[in-house]
């Protein structure tokens, strides 16, 4: 196995995520990179999530910072310079989620703070988050990143950040504030600084996968150029929002899900489907299955059986059950 090693000295977020695309693609066969960075004043968002509901983008945009949206699912967060994020980038078949979230546990024992993973992708300290995790999964290549509260601006996470009621209840949480469910990791032991927890992820990371933890050269400009463009263009960021005839949004224990469609003489002619769901193939089976099929909710639900249950029965069930009882409270099947 090899093991290697990226650093960032930008934090501008487009080319930092541009630089993680980078990795994954490139990774070789047995080979496992540790990738740190840090991105300024940015939410980042998950791919299917709609950025106009998770983020106040007009006041982000007004106050300098950026919107950016990545490869994985999941949901929105806040960066800057207090916050940490980390990437696995490895071969498919190094995969490993125990061993990956026992790095991040292993680094901040170090700093004389005992932490657990909990729920669907957070690490906690008595039950408060200071970190998000989420995975892009290729044929042959994984990443897994993940932020980690250090002394981040706790005010302007909730600013900037939207969180629906919903989910604050599905969490059982009783205040408004986003605030209220975050910690920084300086708050509970203020000898923890960006420098320190670098220090003791490299360390940790060397001593769970072994290896020469080999600094990687970035020669390819051309291509990561290529992807920086993508990444910070508008249509990426925040894709079309045209005006739907019908939607319908709920929240499940592994994510919300909003589904909105236009219809036109009975038919679905076209579908948006925004999610935080972990699982980013699911929702994008479904925006693909859904435009051509009758609105007809028997057919969609006998659609999303045949089309979804392989890979997800779970999910699948979950959404057809949704639909069953929406289809009941308009009346018509």
């Amino acid at each position: 196995m090899k093991t290697s090693f990226v650093y960032s000295s930008s934090f501008d977020p487009w080319y930092n995520l541009a630089l993680e695309e980078y990795l994954l693609n490139t990774v070789q066969p047995e080979e496992i990179i540790l990738y740190l960075w840090q991105n300024d004043h940015t939410v980042v968002i998950g791919k299917y999530q709609n950025a106009w509901k998770e983020c106040r983008c007009q006041l982000l945009e007004k106050d300098g910072g950026k919107l950016a949206r990545r490869l994985s699912g999941g949901g929105a967060v806040y960066h800057d310079l207090g916050n940490l994020n980390f990437t696995f980038i490895m071969d498919r078949k190094l995969y490993d989620l125990e061993k990956q979230l026992q790095v991040i546990l292993n680094a901040v024992q170090k700093q004389g703070i005992q932490a657990e993973f909990t729920g669907r992708n957070d690490i906690t300290v008595e039950g408060k988050k200071f970190s998000g995790n989420a995975f892009c999964f290729l044929p042959n290549a994984v990443y897994h990143h993940g932020t980690l509260l250090i002394n981040t601006d706790m005010s302007r996470l909730s600013q900037y950040l939207q969180v629906s009621q919903e989910k604050m209840q599905a969490k059982s949480i009783e205040c408004n504030s986003v605030q209220s469910r975050v910690v920084n990791l300086a708050s509970l032991q203020n000898s923890i600084t960006i420098a320190s927890m670098m220090s003791n992820l490299k360390e940790s990371f060397a001593s769970l996968y072994g290896g020469d933890l080999t600094p990687i050269q970035l020669n390819n400009k051309e291509e990561i150029d290529k992807l920086y463009n993508q990444y910070s263009a508008w249509e990426w960021r925040y894709g079309e929002t045209p005006e739907f005839d019908i939607s319908l949004s709920k929240r499940f224990i592994w994510g919300e899900i909003d589904m909105s469609l236009n219809v036109d003489e009975g038919r679905i002619i076209e579908a948006a489907v925004y999610s935080d769901a972990m699982d980013c193939s699911i929702i994008e089976s479904l925006k693909h299955l859904l435009p051509g099929l009758p609105y007809k909710y028997d057919i969609i639900q006998k659609k999303i059986a045949t089309e979804l249950s392989t890979s997800n029965p779970e999910i699948a069930a979950d959404i057809n059950n949704w639909l069953e009882v929406v289809s009941r409270g308009q009346g018509y099947r």
